[in-house]
């Protein structure tokens, strides 16, 4: 959550540094800050999103020296005062993260007479870097990140030193930016891409000195490393709106390449199985696999969900998910014949990297499923499938969760093809797949007519999702949609439970979105359309299969697909369904009250 960035260089801070903020914004848009040490510390901050700190900026706020803030609030409500950058005299610092002791040390600074300004956690180590007596800034941030207990990426500034920045990371990503006689530090690449394709990741409990012509990293107790910069392939231009009104529908409208990506090179024609040599697993060592635990929150745990399910159905291996943020906490039993599987959009979900960290440390083998290349999760787990669906700015996943469908029907296939897959379903499986992206094109191209069924709903209070064991973990990942964008009251529930409780609740005014794949489970389904039909709720079916006419209220079709994969065609729909409900409601689509797009606090 929350994005920072900062500039030393030749050029004028101020405006770059909103440029970086304003590609950061879907981490966090709650209020915006800027300090720039020019002639002086230049600091402005404001309640509000980066167009309000845009209008707020004076022409003469100008250095070449800068760090900027966009937030999303933890500590303290989204205020002018509690906006960063936070300043204590001639230091200002920019934080990621939450410091779990702030309230002692914030105790132990007032009670020597320090008056603090905010009702912030990070407030406290601008006061104790200004506090030590260290020779260089370096080693004063070192000092003060030693007296916290918690998470950060920060950036921290001095006034008198205006030519060098500091930066530091534990548990909140921080990559460095290597220009021509300039550099920049951010909490994301996104801010970056505009200005270099050079980029260097720190690792937790690491820290940089950046000056205008370069930079040195080093550890928490002060021991020197050696990073050296790695290319970021992706185009500034994918960051880019273009002629989309958001990034939500441009990254809808972009899955079909986005799936193609994925695929490429990895389907394997001769045997009808997959090549994933991200996974670095021999046959034999697959033979040794006796279980499947994959693990991620929200999104990334329905598509695991699917995973499971593919996993189960095509290689007869046990397989389950369960959220991140659940397994870190409860002691689980760690089994090595179990291959562990951490899925996250951004590579730096805290509660799927803590997971990844505790497996590692009991000997668990754990593999990651992640869109981007040089994060966190990506260099922990050291193996694993790249999605390549390309940028994903909006903060409803829409290309990442179908691309992580589409990664794990990979895994799924190669691990049924080790075992007892026949080659005859391995072919009508790499077909399936073949096929997914003109299936995805063909689905999108039915947005008209599903934006008017989702307008006639744009009333409703509440809505019921239901499917069936393919289409469960799918009714669960639409319901998410329709809450995280729309704020409707939205819940799933197994189309098996229905009796046993929730039925109770459909009347009229209960709509029910139902995902009924055409597989053998149609008639089980359209027998509980009718139960639901029968007390008067509305029903809206998204389905692949020809139902009777005038058994659903609004039907959603889309086409055939192989019966394993339909997860991933059924899920295209939803996400339609959402985005013009949201719409229809007036809704930011983008950005989502309370939510933000990388998770990286507790």
């Amino acid at each position: 959550m929350c994005g920072i960035v900062g500039y030393v260089g030749a050029r004028d801070a101020t405006q770059l540094l909103l440029e970086g903020l304003h590609r950061l914004e879907y981490r966090g848009y709650d209020s915006a800050g800027i300090a720039v040490a020019g002639a002086g510390l230049h600091l402005v901050k404001t309640a509000g999103r980066v167009a309000d700190l845009r209008r707020v900026v004076p022409d003469d706020v100008a250095g070449t020296v800068g760090i900027a803030h966009t937030r999303w609030a933890t500590h303290g409500e989204p205020t002018d005062r509690n906006a960063h950058p936070h300043v204590a005299g001639r230091i200002a610092i920019v934080h990621n993260g939450v410091f779990e002791n702030s309230e002692r040390l914030r105790r132990q600074l007032t009670e020597d007479g320090v008056a603090l300004a905010s009702d912030t956690d990070s407030e406290v180590l601008a006061h104790l870097v200004a506090r030590s007596t260290a020779a260089t800034l370096e080693d004063a941030v070192r000092e003060a990140l030693g007296q916290v207990e918690g998470t950060y990426g920060v950036i921290v500034m001095d006034a008198d030193r205006p030519g060098e920045l500091v930066a530091a990371r534990r548990g909140s990503p921080v990559v460095l930016g290597v220009g021509e006689h300039e550099m920049l530090v951010a909490s994301d690449v996104t801010a970056l891409v505009r200005f270099t394709q050079q980029v260097i990741y720190l690792d937790d409990d690491e820290l940089a000195t950046v000056t205008a012509d370069g930079y040195r990293t080093s550890t928490m107790d002060a021991r020197s490393t050696t990073k050296s910069p790695t290319s970021i392939d992706v185009p500034s231009a994918e960051y880019e709106l273009g002629d989309h009104p958001d990034f939500m529908r441009k990254e809808m409208r972009e899955q079909p390449d986005a799936v193609d990506r994925c695929l490429r090179g990895r389907l394997d024609r001769r045997f009808m199985s997959a090549r994933l040599d991200g996974v670095g697993l021999t046959a034999q060592e697959y033979q040794r696999i006796r279980r499947v635990k994959l693990l991620g929150c929200g999104s990334a745990y329905y598509a695991g969900q699917v995973g499971a399910g593919l996993v189960e159905e095509l290689a007869r291996i046990p397989a389950d998910a369960e959220p991140a943020s659940e397994f870190r906490y409860r002691n689980p039993v760690v089994d090595p014949d179990t291959l562990y599987v951490a899925i996250s959009q951004s590579g730096e979900t805290l509660d799927t990297l803590a997971a990844v960290q505790e497996l590692k440390r009991k000997g668990g083998h754990v593999i990651g499923v992640v869109n981007a290349v040089g994060s966190t999760i990506a260099r922990e787990c050291g193996s694993g499938i790249f999605l390549h669906a390309g940028p994903e700015v909006s903060v409803a996943a829409t290309k990442s969760f179908t691309a992580m469908t589409v990664a794990l029907a990979l895994l799924a296939l190669d691990l049924g093809r080790v075992r007892d897959l026949s080659i005859t379903e391995g072919r009508r499986l790499v077909a399936g797949l073949s096929e997914l992206p003109a299936q995805l094109t063909a689905i999108l191209g039915q947005e008209d007519g599903i934006a008017e069924i989702a307008a006639r709903y744009a009333k409703a209070e509440h809505m019921f999702f239901l499917g069936r064991v393919r289409g469960w973990p799918v009714a669960r990942e639409g319901a998410q949609k329709l809450k995280e964008i729309s704020y409707l009251h939205a819940e799933a529930y197994q189309a098996s439970e229905l009796k046993h409780g929730p039925l109770a609740l459909i009347n009229p005014g209960m709509p029910t979105v139902f995902v009924i794949p055409d597989d053998e489970l149609l008639a089980k389904n359209t027998a509980t359309v009718e139960e639901i039909k029968a007390r008067g709720g509305p029903v809206i079916a998204v389905t692949d299969a020809d139902l009777p006419a005038g058994l659903a209220t609004d039907v959603i079709r889309i086409p055939k697909a192989h019966d394993a994969l339909t997860p991933i065609t059924l899920s295209v729909p939803l996400q339609l369904f959402a985005y013009h409900l949201a719409k229809a409601l007036g809704r930011d689509i983008d950005r989502p009250r309370n939510l933000a797009k990388s998770v990286t606090v507790e």
